[in-house]
């Protein structure tokens, strides 16, 4: 009898082992859609969020080749390119940067890593001014509590950063109704808006703001995926089974499209749930 649940305990641990190393180095592509009568013109992005410094093949070639293939018109951060950690390198995040610089327009939203990076230079030194410099250097100015008007395109891109407060673990802080105006100021209402706002969170406050699409990443989509129900387990904050923990979600007239990430930190896990590259069509009115 223990003989015979010892082995099915050791074959159910050698499968989660495997689906661990599996899923922790590979990544998946979805794609999306959405329509807007504002949208001037028919357009492409692609989604990065949470790589954390992850490498898919010498230099990222696999994901810069996946990303050659979706054929976009922009490329949108939603932050954590990198993982702030005293010493680490930033060559990887800045090398990924330029190659997509050097083919397409990329509109980088921080998230909490790169945002710790220049709070605390105590801890992390020059780290956060050398990214930034590097960044500059490449072409690429962070939208960091503002906007950029795509006006041929009839988008709006805004990025925000909101205070560390909101990152604290165990709980969701509450955010003042007002806090979002307060940091990026009234939404352009006769434009398509798309907020990169890396924590999902807060996402009814993007909502009443009024954000029509978040792109958010920071949950790396709950790191473990319970089979067949599909949810994510855990959030960084330390949360079991956060309501927001991949995909696609609404609040009102807003949507929150939520990346499960490509990489990870400190706890290294990924099961049932590979990393993933976000491709969004954005159209100009709905295609039968």
């Amino acid at each position: 009898m223990w003989s015979v649940l010892f082995t099915i305990v050791a074959v159910l641990a050698l499968i989660c082992i495997w689906v661990m190393i599996y899923d922790g180095n590979r990544f998946v592509v979805r794609h999306h859609e959405f329509c807007d009568s504002r949208i001037r013109k028919d357009c492409r992005a692609v989604v990065l969020a949470d790589l954390h410094n992850k490498l898919y093949g010498r230099d990222n070639e696999r994901l810069l080749a996946a990303i050659k293939e979706a054929a976009p018109d922009m490329v949108l951060v939603a932050g954590d390119i990198l993982t702030s950690k005293p010493g680490k390198t930033l060559d990887i995040a800045l090398h990924l940067m330029e190659e997509l610089s050097k083919d397409y327009p990329v509109y980088y939203g921080n998230g909490n890593h790169e945002q710790r990076l220049l709070l605390y230079p105590d801890v992390y030194g020059d780290m956060g001014e050398r990214y930034r410099e590097g960044l500059k250097n490449i072409g690429i100015e962070p939208v960091i509590n503002a906007h950029v008007q795509l006006d041929e395109l009839g988008i709006t891109i805004y990025g925000s950063e909101i205070d560390r407060l909101y990152y604290k673990r165990f709980k969701v802080q509450e955010m003042p109704s007002d806090y979002m105006e307060s940091i990026l100021g009234p939404v352009d209402k006769s434009s398509y808006s798309i907020l990169l706002a890396h924590n999902p969170d807060y996402f009814p406050q993007y909502a009443a703001w009024g954000a029509d699409l978040v792109l958010s990443g920071h949950v790396h989509g709950g790191m473990v995926r319970v089979p067949f129900w599909g949810k994510g387990v855990a959030s960084p904050s330390f949360r079991l089974f956060p309501e927001y923990d991949g995909g696609l979600f609404e609040e009102g007239t807003s949507k929150m499209l939520l990346s499960r990430g490509l990489g990870m930190h400190t706890i290294p896990v990924r099961v049932f749930n590979p990393g993933e590259l976000l491709v969004v069509d954005f159209k100009s009115e709905q295609r039968t």
